[in-house]
Formats: C-alpha cells, structure tokens, sequence
C-alpha cells in the first residue's frame, strides 16, 4: 500500500478558521495539531478556505495511475491507425470520401473543443468538474471503436440485402472512426485540467512527465498488437476474425485504464460542504471575488471583497482556483447567483481571442508543431512503401510492385512502433535536461530534432537509416504532449506570484479553457493537413514532398519558438 500513500512530510496542514466570539492568538498556516484521517483532510466541513490552499503532494503511484488513462487512448489510437485503411477498403468507401472521414471530426473538435473545457470549469456535480466529462468521453470513444471495428460484422448479421449491407455498413463504420476521432481528441483538455486541478505546482510537472511515458508504451502496445496474426490462431477462431480480437483488447484495456484514471486521485467538487462556511463570520474569509472578468472567466455577477487582516493571504488551490472559490462563497451566501453565470459561443470565442500574446504565441507554436508532425505520421507508411521500399500501390496484387509497397507498409508500421518507444524513453531524458535547458529550450530542440531528421530521411531515403531516424518523431511526440502544457502551469504561477505580491483580487482563467485552447490547435493542423497536404502531393507527384513539408514546418517553427515564446525560469 506505500505505492498509493501520499507524501505526508511535504503535506500543508489546514488552516483553522476561529468560532464566532473566540479570540485568534495563533494562526500558523502548519499547526500539527491536526489528528484526523486523510478523507477528513481533504472532505472537512470545518473550512470553506480549504479549497484556495496548495492540494497534497501526490505519491508516484497516484499519478502513474492517474497516467494510465493515456497508455489506454494512445493503444486505441494505434488500432485505429494500424487499421482504418484496410477496414474502410474492406466495406467498399470510394476513394473521394477519405478526406470527409478524417475532416469531419477535427472541424467538430475544432468549434466544440473550448465549450467542453470551459463548461468544466464550472461544473457543479459532486463526483467533481472533470469526471463526468472524462466519463462522457470515455464511453464515446468505446462506442466509436466498437462500431469502427464491428459495423461490417453487425450489418452483416442484421441486413439480408447485399445492396444495403454495403451501404450500412459504409455508413456505420464512418460514423465510428468519426465519433471515435472525436471523442479522444477531446478528452485529452479535461485529463490535463483534472490533474492540474488535483495537484501541487511539483506533481504537475511530475504527471505530465508520466503522460507522455504512458502515452509511448500505450502506442507501442497498440502498434504490436495490430501487427500480429490473430486471424489465425485459436483466438481469432473463437472471436470470429482478427479485427474482433483486436477489439476484445483495445476494449479491455480502455475500460480498465478509464476506469483506474477515474479512481486515482480525488476530486474536490465546485461548491461541496457550502453550509460549513454558516460556522464562521464572514469577516474570517477572504474572499476572492472581482469586478471585472480576466481572459477565460465568464460573465458573473461582481462580489465585493471582504478582507480581513487578522488572516494570512492563501495560496491559490489551482490555476482556476480563484475563480472557483469566487464563485463557491458567491453560491453559499446566494444560492440563486449560480443561474446567473451563462456560456455562450460568443462570449468564449472572446476570451479566446482576447487571451494575453504569450498564450497566442504558445497556440501558434503548437499549431506549427502538430501540423509538422501529422504531416509525417498520416503518411508514413505509404512513403516507406513507394519511396523507400519503391513499390507500388496502384500495381496488380499479386504483382512484385505491390508485394514489395506492402512490405514496405509493414516495415513502416514497425517504425511507427520506434517512435513510440522513444517518446516514452525521451519522457524521462526531459527531466534530466530541464536544469540545464530550461522549457523553451526543450521545446526548440525538439522542433529542430524532428525537423533534422524528416529532412534527411527525405534527401537520403535508406532502410536502416530510416527505421533509426524513427527516433526523432518520438521526441516530437513527447515534446508536444508535454512542454506546452508545462509552460502553461509555469504562466499560471507566475500570474499568480504577481497577483499575490500586488493584492489583486482579478480573477483567474480556468484550467478548462487553456487546455482546451491548445488542444483546439491539433484539430485545426489536422484540417490544414487534411486539406492541403493531399493536393500538394497531386501537385509534387510524389509523397515524398510529405516528409520535406513536416521539415520545413518544423523547422519554422523552431524560429517561432526562438523568437516569440516567452522563457520562464
């Protein structure tokens, strides 16, 4: 059980809040005179304050638990990969529809994605802000991969008519790689805002860290499973087929991991034990309430601000903590106040646009990057068939053109699997290099490593040199999973620092909506490539412009990075 225990030594201890009538003769912010158990520490009604004070310093195990929730998405992401070709040909999609299918959900995701995000910043359940929405999710992406990798089986068994069976089974099949796309690119803004939400500004940084190992290991898993002959073994006869064992473990392993995600680490709700805040004299709080709206606060009614100065000023819960506790003190004393708050399209696309340079300049970065890194990955294999291996995928099947693009199809898929391994690896390389680079440094050098190395895999396509160079889409990979959202909780505490150190009382952004705000741009590289990426190699003639257009993007982006993200210390 030591793996689950928290950190006691670096836990703050509560601080007490004085009955009515009682004199404050001390008010140490780490009194020890606290006995209780760990779920009375953290669900005490004694304290409203409770909420603004630093969260516990989280155990390795809490936050590799709470990590898994990535090997799990990352494994179905490689399934879909791995197979969402072949299934598609397999039910007849003409050729004209590819690009609709992978357009469809990151334009969806693109419009929708800051709505979920910000709407859990105010989420009032008491199973917390970010779970449900996980949750929701969650089952999405079991539906849409049950359907992706089931449709044709199921229209199969339930349409008689070979006209209809055909398109049914186009139909259903599409509906589950868009409904699967869509949900997991989602959920990746509420898993990072609930562990900002629940961890110190160390175990932050400590949680991604475990994200993007998770995430490595989860895409290499996938990618060996897809890579196996099922359809033979006695598995693959009792299931049906090889796309049906495929599914009893993708299924398996994202329910399980979803589900130890959801029970890692506690969750404080919005507005939990309100009625404790009646035990103490409004005059004991100090209440963090504004009359104005920041970048990512939504339009509430302004609180006035009572300060007392018998106690101490309270270092902020988390990064949307300002705004949460504004809005649980509002809610106790004015239960009515909460239908006041309204989110609207308009109203987020606003605080979107009017977000400081720095986080603009921190989405532009990403943008860059993930449109780099897509452009390489959708299309790798078919450049390791044509280009590498010099096979060709429009020759007759049983020819030794086409044999020779399916080999190399599978030798690419192998490298896919390279990458995997190494973002996992590279992980933990970032934490050794932080000290001495620092995250604008880790983030440049993964920019111009990736860069590097799709540039020479274009001028000098070789097997060997190739499958080595597979390497540096791992550190791609773990850079872009990882240092942006660290530079937003470095931007956080900064704001945060100044706020305190001038007695502002300006309301902070929620977690939700800069997360969101982030993972809005791998959406939108995904439309730019999926659109323009295709009419370019019409235009070259060849897909190795591909791995050329990820190295010349990546590479601007280095200058982008050099000269416009802000360093932090």
């Amino acid at each position: 059980m030591t793996l689950l225990s928290e950190d006691q030594s670096a836990r703050p201890q509560p601080c007490r809040v004085p009955e009515p009538g009682k004199h404050i003769t001390s008010l140490h912010p780490y009194s020890t005179d606290y006995t209780g158990s760990k779920e009375d520490y953290m669900d005490s009604g004694e304290i409203t304050v409770f909420r603004a004070v630093e969260p516990v310093r989280r155990s390795r195990g809490r936050l590799i638990l709470h990590g898994m929730v990535m090997f799990g998405r990352e494994f179905c992401y490689a399934v879909e990969a791995a197979f969402v070709t072949p299934v598609l040909l397999s039910v007849g999609l003409p050729r004209s529809l590819y690009s609709l299918v992978w357009l469809i959900s990151p334009i969806l995701g693109f419009l929708l994605q800051p709505i979920i995000g910000s709407a859990s910043d105010y989420c009032r359940s008491s199973w917390g802000r970010r779970r449900p929405y996980i949750l929701t999710l969650g089952v999405l992406m079991l539906v849409g991969i049950t359907l992706f990798l089931n449709g044709d089986a199921v229209v199969s068994a339930l349409v008689s008519d070979r006209s209809l069976r055909s398109t049914w089974a186009i139909v259903l099949v599409m509906f589950g790689v868009v409904l699967f796309d869509f949900a997991a690119d989602f959920i990746d803004g509420p898993i990072k805002a609930y562990l900002f939400d629940v961890c110190s500004h160390q175990d932050k940084e400590r949680g991604l860290h475990y994200h993007a190992l998770l995430t490595g290991l989860g895409g290499a898993c996938g990618y060996l499973v897809g890579a196996m002959d099922w359809g033979h073994s006695a598995f693959g006869q009792l299931l049906g087929s090889e796309y049906q064992v495929i599914y009893f473990f993708s299924a398996l392993t994202w329910g399980i991991f979803l589900t130890i995600h959801l029970f890692s680490i506690p969750e404080q709700p919005l507005g939990k034990d309100q009625s404790a805040s009646d035990l103490s004299p409004p005059s004991a709080l100090r209440l963090l309430g504004s009359h104005s709206n920041g970048y990512g606060s939504l339009v509430k009614e302004p609180v006035s601000p009572v300060v007392s100065a018998s106690v101490p000023d309270l270092r902020p819960r988390s990064f949307s903590a300002l705004g949460e506790a504004n809005s649980v003190t509002s809610s106790a004393k004015q239960p009515n106040k909460e239908a006041q708050k309204r989110m609207t399209f308009r109203s987020l696309m606003t605080t979107i646009i009017n977000m400081p340079n720095h986080y603009r300049s921190l989405c532009v970065s990403h943008l860059l990057g993930w449109t780099a890194f897509l452009c390489n990955m959708l299309f790798f294999t078919d450049f390791m068939g044509q280009i590498v291996y010099k096979g060709n995928p429009y020759a007759d099947h049983n020819s030794t053109a086409y044999v020779t693009y399916e080999r190399g199809v599978e030798v690419g898929c192998w490298g896919l699997c390279i990458n995997a391994v190494s973002s996992a690896l590279y992980s933990y390389v970032q934490r050794f290099l932080l000290p001495y680079i620092g995250l604008k440094g880790l983030y440049f050098m993964g920019y111009f490593v990736f860069g590097m190395g799709t540039s020479l895999i274009g001028l000098f396509p070789n097997i060997i040199a190739t499958l080595i160079l597979c390497t540096v889409f791992g550190v791609m990979s773990s850079t872009l999973y990882t240092i942006p959202f660290n530079l937003i909780a470095e931007y956080q505490r900064e704001e945060e620092a100044q706020q305190k150190l001038l007695g502002s009382n300006e309301s902070q952004r929620g977690t939700g909506v800069d997360c969101a705000a982030l993972t809005c741009m791998v959406q939108l590289a995904q439309i730019i490539v999926g659109v323009g990426l295709g009419a370019l190699v019409n235009m070259a003639g060849s897909v190795i412009v591909v791995v050329l257009s990820a190295s010349t993007v990546s590479l601007f982006g280095c200058i982008f990075i050099a000269l416009f993200i802000r360093y932090v210390e």
